[in-house]
């Protein structure tokens, strides 16, 4: 895509982070920006502060984990600025743990809002804009997670290979049928984000006691969240993603650093090996 100006970008996951910075990011380039989370308060602030410095922008409280309210929310951005052109299904929670310890409630949330918020924003917004007619881009949210694995994050790692598969085959379609909609998928490692506290957003009838880490567990959590605390300002991260949509890219890998461990994923799956451990910083595994 190279015209941006006048057009229209709904981010979910705006309230902060990563949405955040990618709504800013659009509406620098003078998009219209309709942005999507569920946390009402931080909403209304971005909002505000969008507006404050000339966007036009439109906060829609939307729990992605429910089809209808993505639905609700294609309508409202096409009532309000009359297409879509990028969509970034970004909305995203972890929960870390043991796999088989893990409440089924614990599944139903992240899969909810991880993998179902991608699904719904598929299937909601992609027939919105091949009707259009106009070029598009969609722009999913996964993470190094689904390019790699690791102890204590199965269900998180599940949700982010969905959506690393769920865009190839959508991009696969897309390009078959020779559309103007291109796909990337964001596949970042460490972001400055609340990431790690995403407990503050679990609906009240998907609580669960909190689980219990042995020593390995505790140490790998604490080790994640200095990870984070260094890593990637969301601002550059959302560069690299506008980058990207201009150049219709679809692999955006912006932690070049992290390659290493899916290299060697990849040849421990050709070589029939069984999986090594590689986490930067965590158990002396290779990767920087």
């Amino acid at each position: 895509m190279k015209e941006f100006a006048d057009r229209v970008a709904v981010v979910t996951g705006a309230a902060s982070g990563i949405g955040r910075a990618l709504a800013g990011r659009f509406a620098a380039a003078q998009m219209k920006v309709v942005l999507a989370d569920v946390e009402a308060e931080a909403l209304r602030a971005a909002e505000h502060e969008l507006k404050a410095q000339g966007a036009q922008a439109l906060g829609v409280v939307t729990d992605v984990s429910k089809a209808d309210q993505v639905e609700s929310l294609a309508r409202r951005a096409v009532d309000a600025f009359g297409g879509v052109h990028i969509v970034c299904n970004n909305a995203g929670v972890g929960a870390g743990g043991i796999t088989w310890s893990h409440p089924l409630k614990d599944w139903e949330w992240v899969m909810g809002v991880n993998l179902w918020g991608v699904i719904h924003g598929v299937r909601t917004f992609v027939p919105i804009m091949l009707e259009q007619g106009t070029d598009g881009h969609i722009v999913n949210t996964a993470s190094m997670a689904g390019l790699v694995s690791g102890p204590f994050m199965s269900i998180y790692d599940v949700t982010k290979h969905g959506v690393v598969t769920l865009s190839e085959s959508l991009h696969y379609e897309l390009m078959m049928q020779a559309a103007p909609v291109k796909v990337s998928v964001l596949c970042p490692g460490f972001v400055r984000t609340n990431i790690l506290d995403s407990e503050r957003n679990r609906p009240s009838e998907l609580q669960t006691p909190e689980q219990e880490l042995d020593e390995a567990g505790q140490a790998m959590g604490q080790t994640f969240r200095q990870f984070i605390e260094q890593g990637m300002p969301p601002a550059e991260l959302a560069e690299k993603v506008f980058a990207a949509v201009q150049d219709e890219k679809f692999y955006i890998l912006p932690h070049p650093e992290l390659l290493e461990t899916v290299r060697l994923r990849m040849e421990d799956i050709l070589e029939q090996r069984n999986p090594t451990l590689a986490m930067p910083g965590f158990f002396g595994a290779s990767g920087s």
